[in-house]
């Protein structure tokens, strides 16, 4: 390839880049790090910066640590505060203090301030960037500086008093159409939610559902305003939470990505893993119960998995629902009477079809009314005390200030095959002499 065409093909790479950000951040997170590293190397700075904002973390980690020094003092010094600060606290100390001699002392005190927060912490999701406000300021100063400055776009601006401590908030719409002679005091207005730095992500996320707010004010604990949460750092917060919530349900770690370490990954998921395998031997004790049973009937072994089937799907639905209602305050424990109500209603009617079309088809393929009868009301019994299951677990856990979504997938599989095991197979021994 020419000179010429090379520079053509950098042209057009960068026109792209500018005239397309959305889906050039897309195709950007596609590309290797090789790659990536390679392209970056091409841009000029304030644009090689915009797309290492763009990267997904794990590879912006990956990125920043095989950059050639030269560009990675350049993002580290022009980067976002908060993205960096998130980048800073997975590395090692030794990586971490090395990066920090890329910057100046004024971009090392900002990083320090940022890292020293845990970070799932409202401290690290902050921007310590912020333009503070005093009532007695005149709208007229205010715009001013407000146009001198040029903080990053929002919403609300905070008022502190002469010791930094936050008092109120004016809204920036109602601050372009004052008066300019009126003071600040005129029009500000009683702050809706702030956190702490040290608050739990849970914590931000229960202020913007409660509040729903666009920028959340982080504080001391003498009150004084530290920091921002931006609308983005919000939005990121609720979706790594909602996130999160996934994991835990299966037993993974809240803190486990999808590039974490194999030691990391195997130290958090064993023990889960153990745990589940109890109460597997559990489920597989109550089938040696009826052994003498299954070994008369072989037809009940084939059934077993439609019968623990269908109950997991329908406590897994009560569980989603039960879990969702919870994280998003719409329903409190002391509404779980109602729930199960509604839940177990929900059950019973679905158990009812479900088994109705079951032992249509058990009927069909084994000629035996027996075995339809048996199959069927055990389908109804187990479809109930899952719909049951699904809302009294999370409930429980979270009335003992327990995560409701730790395992609860592991306790609602092992009450849903124990339930549905023992309904099966205690209603055929019953039942044994129509078989």
């Amino acid at each position: 390839m020419t000179v010429d065409a090379i520079h053509a093909v950098h042209a057009l790479n960068r026109a792209y880049l500018r005239l397309h950000p959305v889906e050039s951040r897309q195709a950007f997170n596609q590309l290797s790090t090789s790659d990536v590293i390679e392209l970056l190397q091409l841009q000029p700075a304030s644009e090689m910066v915009k797309l290492w904002d763009g990267l997904m973390l794990e590879k912006a980690i990956s990125v920043l640590q095989q950059l050639p020094e030269k560009y990675a003092r350049q993002i580290l010094q022009r980067g976002d505060a908060v993205r960096m600060a998130r980048i800073m606290v997975r590395l090692g100390e030794e990586e971490r203090q090395h990066m920090m001699t890329f910057v100046d002392s004024a971009r090392q005190r900002e990083l320090s301030s940022l890292v020293q927060y845990t970070e799932d912490s409202a401290g690290s999701l902050m921007d310590p960037r912020f333009l503070p406000l005093y009532e007695t300021l005149t709208v007229r100063e205010a715009l001013h500086r407000i146009r001198k400055l040029k903080p990053r776009f929002t919403r609300q601006l905070y008022i502190i008093d002469s010791e930094g401590r936050l008092q109120s908030m004016v809204e920036m719409h109602r601050l372009a159409l004052a008066e300019a002679r009126d003071t600040l005091a005129a029009l500000a207005q009683p702050v809706p939610g702030l956190v702490t730095a040290t608050a739990t992500r849970e914590e931000v996320v229960a202020q913007l559902e409660t509040h729903r707010v666009t920028d959340l004010p982080v504080v001391d604990i003498a009150g004084r305003l530290i920091g921002i949460i931006r609308y983005d750092a919000l939005m990121e917060a609720v979706r790594e939470e909602s996130s999160v919530n996934i994991l835990t349900m299966v037993g993974a770690s809240r803190d486990e990505r999808a590039l974490s370490h194999v030691n990391f990954v195997v130290r958090k998921r064993l023990p889960w893993l153990s745990i589940n395998l109890l109460t597997a031997f559990l489920a597989a004790a109550v089938v040696g119960l009826f052994e003498g049973t299954i070994a008369k009937f072989t037809a009940l072994a084939v059934l077993l998995p439609v019968v623990a089937g269908q109950s997991g799907n329908t406590g897994a639905q009560a569980l989603a629902v039960t879990m969702r209602g919870l994280a998003l305050r719409e329903i409190g424990t002391s509404q779980w009477l109602r729930i199960v109500r509604k839940e177990v209603g929900a059950g019973f009617i679905n158990g009812v079809a479900i088994a109705l079309m079951t032992s249509l088809g058990v009927l069909i393929w084994s000629s035996s009314a027996g075995l339809a009868l048996v199959i069927g009301s055990s389908m109804v019994i187990a479809m109930v005390a899952a719909a049951f299951s699904g809302v009294i677990i999370p409930v429980i856990l979270s009335s003992l200030g327990q995560d409701p979504a730790q395992s609860s997938s592991i306790i609602l599989t092992t009450v849903t095959d124990v339930v549905g095991f023992f309904a099966f197979l205690g209603i055929a021994t019953l039942l044994s002499s129509m078989l």
